[in-house]
């Protein structure tokens, strides 16, 4: 056989096998092909016939062929078995999720509400929002903020690393609190600087007091004149205002953090009596937040001049504060999704925060 009439034969064997519809009609074909009776095999044996540099031409041409056929069968059967999975899929497909429930009002999530009652207070002393991405690179979450390489929250054990899709690419994390959004912002932009900073935060934790995931509230003042007596109205006003107690004892408590100095843990007055806890007037303390004067070498990171700018930081725990003003005794049924749970301790969707109910009354 020529080899014009060899494409020729190649050509229509590609166009029969790419016109099968199913899988039963492309074994019919491959079976016509490749079969012991087939046309390509009939081939093959037909060489037996002929000289030596004759049967070794037309074996490479008829090798070629064979290999070229082979592929486009695959490749049809493929495309065939694909078609034919998902008609099944479609037709057999089995709703397995439960009904609706019938459920009359919508709740908000306690987490959502008290988030809006922090923005909510701090808004009205003219702090605005900002946000960040939950993945950060080494600088921001750690490098900047003046945290040591030996600094605890670098272990592994403490903070979730991602692994590089590239040797040489840098290790990201998950970021274990929202301050890399005030080193964001403080870089982006000029001071002053007046915001806050709610936002998910991540680190390996998992008990009644601890979540893997978990919510924060930062704050950031920075400006020519602000000082450690700013900040302690500031927290003074927001304790008050968010436990709603006027006269809540509220302490200043001398304590390390690497992005403050000096630094102090924030404590509100409490009562221990025969198992029952009350916030309020009382011989114990109970520490909600961490404060402090911005390190200058922060400011430094950021381009800011700390001979001619200084501030307050701080941050809170959303689960933390919850947990204390809504009486809620475990973390992680903040995550359960049980509707029980939302039934007992959420809000209805048109409740207002504490600072504006009470003003518009």
């Amino acid at each position: 056989m020529s080899t014009e009439k060899l494409e020729t034969l190649e050509a229509e064997l590609l166009q029969t096998i790419n016109a099968a519809n199913d899988i039963k009609s492309l074994d019919t074909i491959r079976l016509s092909i490749f079969g012991k009776k087939g046309k390509i095999s009939l081939l093959m044996k037909s060489l037996s016939a002929g000289d030596l540099e004759a049967k070794k031409k037309m074996g490479q041409a008829l090798n070629k062929i064979k290999h070229s056929l082979q592929l486009a069968h695959q490749r049809r059967e493929s495309e065939l078995k694909s078609i034919e999975l998902n008609n099944r899929l479609l037709k057999e497909r089995i709703d397995i999720t439960l009904p609706v429930r019938p459920e009359k009002n919508g709740f908000v999530h306690p987490i959502s509400q008290t988030i809006d009652e922090i923005i909510t207070i701090f808004g009205q002393m003219g702090f605005t929002v900002a946000e960040g991405p939950d993945i950060e690179d080494d600088w921001h979450n750690f490098t900047a903020l003046n945290i040591p390489l030996d600094h605890p929250a670098r272990q592994e054990h403490d903070t979730f690393y991602l692994s590089p899709s590239r040797p040489d690419d840098e290790r990201m994390v998950l970021r274990t609190h929202t301050s890399p959004v005030q080193i964001r912002s403080m870089k982006n932009s000029k001071p002053p600087f007046k915001l806050i900073v709610p936002g998910r935060t991540y680190r390996c934790d998992h008990d009644s007091t601890h979540s893997p995931m978990f919510h924060q509230v930062e704050g950031l003042l920075i400006d020519k004149t602000t000082h450690m007596g700013h900040l302690k109205g500031c927290l003074i006003d927001f304790c008050r205002e968010f436990f709603e107690i006027d006269d809540l004892p509220v302490r200043f408590r001398p304590s390390y953090f690497p992005f403050t100095e000096p630094s102090a843990e924030v404590d509100i007055g409490c009562t221990y009596n025969s198992g029952e806890f009350r916030i309020g007037r009382g011989g114990n303390w109970m520490e909600i937040l961490g404060s402090g004067m911005v390190n200058p070498k922060v400011l430094e990171n950021c381009g800011v001049d700390p001979s001619q700018h200084q501030g307050f930081a701080f941050g809170m725990g959303v689960e933390r504060l919850a947990m204390l003003k809504y009486g809620i005794s475990d973390l992680r049924t903040f995550y359960e999704s049980d509707l029980r749970w939302l039934r007992h301790y959420g809000f209805s969707a048109l409740n207002i925060p504490t600072f504006i109910r009470e003003a518009v009354q």
